[in-house]
């Protein structure tokens, strides 16, 4: 009898909850799809977690662009993170706090210190790293409350990987009602800003002033966006760390990523789309992980991208928005050049003949050494270039010639620290010198310069959240310094303010850019001479 009388009590709870005020103060919010209960963070920040922004890309919508996300009619808990891309271990620095690995993965955070609706905070939305292979918006490294309360209203995204977010196919480009496969991952990108422009407007957040970011491959993203006639016009500002894709080499055309997708469908035993969506995520996952296998990444597909991001930018028909942009100043290890030879004058010599020939005598001038310690230098710098800075700056030149609005280069430069005691020697190479996007996890040496990604704890104000080294006092400055550089041009368009080392705008011509260390300062630019003979050589 109590349990009867009961049940109606229970059911009027329910019905209150359900119409209760939508409210940030109650970390209620409400979006086109429906209400949200997040959380207060004890900061004061409220956290909205695995917030669907599209539908689950399972079934028939494997390899589809993303499609609306079905609307509910209860409050939907957004509490916990959502399921990570479809993804193998690949690399030993990503920590996810996400719940497993799933198709089901497109979903998005959200932190905010608003306190109403009404407010109309500036936005960022951050795209993680990892080759396109790997990577998730639950990492620590990327979590938003930092610069939550800095009065940021910050979101990251899950997109889909690999295989599942990059393969091309003839029989998907004849399905697709915009005659393009592919680049699906960028696409889900693309649905969640445009899910933020509609819904970020019920966490305090304003719809018209998102900036976007990412590092490394959430990097190329940002160049991705910035080039996309669907996403150019959401966009006030845009960060890249690490990374474009207006690379050395050119992107894939649609008919090689179709013979791609072909290939791999053949190799696995699936001779049409219909096989291929047959076999289960994990089976597919691991067949485009064993050696040998096609690696899916961005392609010039005709319709996301309508021509290669170079020629988009070349012609002006970009995002014409502020843009933060630099890497690290080791963002690749000397072996890549020299393999397992000692960094001495000769090896370093013979090595850039066997990759240069004729040119090497023009890359020894660009990149000289007269000493091994020299030599060391040169081969990590042109490492560095040829993996990633070379594309970094020509996304920044690019965007100074025809982009209209100011440029911020940096060059990181703080090592990160010793590792703390209890991590030891094993954990913590793998942890603290693994290459991120080169599809291996491979350990590297103790690192001289900012090894890549290393910045990126720093910048989001995330420190604390890492426990493989032992940050110092500088440390923390640093991340104050970056933290506050990226807030202010997340807000304004405008890296600088009180406090703050002066940052100059990014000029063609040998101009400045800003050195990031425990001594921040402008420095003159001498490097541009290599990166144009670089462009001028490439693929030669």
């Amino acid at each position: 009898m109590k349990i009867l009388l009961l049940f109606p009590t229970l059911l009027l709870a329910a019905a209150a909850l359900a119409q209760a005020p939508a409210d940030l103060a109650h970390d209620r919010a409400r979006t086109a799809g429906g209400a949200l209960q997040g959380t207060t963070l004890p900061s004061g920040i409220h956290a909205f977690k695995g917030v669907p922004y599209a539908a689950p890309p399972v079934g028939p919508r494997r390899w589809q662009a993303p499609q609306p996300a079905q609307p509910w009619t209860n409050v939907r808990p957004a509490t916990q993170f959502g399921p990570r891309a479809m993804q193998l271990p690949l690399f030993g620095d990503m920590n996810f706090r996400s719940d497993g690995v799933s198709e089901d993965c497109l979903y998005l955070n959200v932190w905010t210190g608003a306190k109403a609706s009404q407010e109309r905070r500036p936005v960022l939305v951050y795209f993680y790293g990892g080759g396109f292979v790997a990577g998730d918006g639950s990492e620590p490294r990327y979590d938003g409350e930092a610069l939550a309360k800095e009065g940021i209203v910050t979101v990251t995204v899950n997109y889909r990987l690999g295989v599942f977010g990059f393969m091309a196919h003839p029989e998907l480009t004849k399905e697709s009602p915009n005659h393009a496969s592919g680049n699906y991952g960028l696409l889900d990108q693309q649905a969640a800003i445009q899910w933020v422009k509609k819904n970020i407007a019920a966490f305090g957040g304003d719809p018209a002033h998102i900036t976007i970011a990412g590092e490394s491959a959430g990097s190329w993203s940002v160049s991705a966006q910035m080039a996309a006639p669907a996403s150019k016009d959401l966009l006030k500002g845009a960060i890249a760390e690490s990374g474009s894709l207006l690379g050395l080499q050119p992107l894939p055309t649609l008919a090689q990523g179709e013979q791609t997708g072909v290939a791999f469908g053949t190799a696995v035993g699936a001779s049409s789309l219909a096989a291929l969506r047959a076999l289960p995520a994990q089976q597919v996952l691991e067949a485009s992980g064993k050696q040998g296998a096609p690696r899916f990444s961005p392609i010039v597909d005709g319709y996301f991208l309508p021509r290669s991001p170079a020629e988009i930018f070349a012609a002006g028909q970009q995002a014409h928005v502020p843009l933060l942009v630099g890497w690290n100043s080791q963002e690749m290890a000397y072996q890549m050049v020299l393999g397992p030879n000692p960094p001495t004058v000769a090896n370093y010599t013979a090595a850039v003949q066997k990759l240069y020939g004729e040119q090497a005598a023009d890359i020894q001038r660009l990149y000289p050494a007269t000493t091994d310690a020299q030599a060391e230098q040169a081969a990590t710098d042109l490492a560095g270039d040829r993996f990633i800075a070379y594309s970094t700056w020509k996304l920044a030149d690019a965007q100074l010639q025809t982009g209209g609005q100011p440029v911020y280069r940096y060059l990181y430069a703080r090592p990160r620290p010793a590792m703390t005691p209890e991590m030891g020697n094993a954990t913590a190479n793998l942890a603290g010198g693994v290459t991120k996007g080169t599809g291996a996890a491979t350990p590297a040496p103790p690192a001289k310069g900012a090894v890549h990604s290393a910045e990126i704890e720093y910048a989001l104000g995330n420190l604390p959240t890492n426990k493989v080294f032992a940050w110092t006092p500088d440390d923390y400055q640093v991340s104050k310094t970056m933290q506050g550089y990226f807030a202010n041009f997340i807000k304004t368009g405008n890296p600088n303010g009180p406090g703050l080392p002066a940052w100059p705008k990014a000029s063609q011509q040998n101009g400045q850019y800003l050195r990031l260390d425990v001594t921040t300062k402008a420095e003159a630019d001498q490097t541009r001479a290599r990166y144009q003979y670089l462009e001028q050589h490439a693929g030669k």
